[in-house]
C-alpha cells in the first residue's frame, strides 16, 4: 500500500458499478454483465446499499474459481466490493 492510500482505495481506471438506483430485479443481471465484460486480471468495484452476501453465494455457485471478492467498505449504508475475474482454468494450469 502506498503512502496516503487506504485499504478501500480504488485502482486508477477501475470501473465502478453502482446498483443502488436500480430496481432489485435489474441488479444481478447488470453485475453479471459487467463481470462477463472483464478480461482475466481485471476487476470492477460494486457499490450497493446492502451487504451483497447472496450475490457472493451466486458467484460461488456459478463461477467457482473464476472470480475474486474483496470487501472495501462494509456499511452501514454503503457496501463496496471489488470483484475480479481470474484467469481461465487452462491459463491457471499452464503456470504449474
Amino acid at each position: 500500500m502506498t503512502a496516503g492510500a487506504h485499504p478501500g482505495a480504488e485502482r486508477g481506471s477501475e470501473q465502478v458499478v453502482d446498483v443502488r438506483s436500480l430496481r432489485p430485479a435489474e441488479r444481478h443481471p447488470r453485475i453479471f454483465g459487467s463481470f462477463e465484460g472483464l478480461s482475466p486480471g481485471e476487476s470492477f468495484v460494486l457499490v450497493n446499499d446492502h451487504d451483497p452476501k447472496p450475490l457472493f453465494y451466486q458467484f460461488q455457485a456459478e463461477l467457482a474459481g473464476q472470480f475474486s471478492w474483496e470487501y472495501l467498505e462494509k456499511g452501514p449504508s454503503t457496501w463496496r466490493v471489488r470483484i475480479g475475474k481470474e484467469g481461465a482454468p487452462a491459463e491457471r494450469l499452464s503456470v504449474l
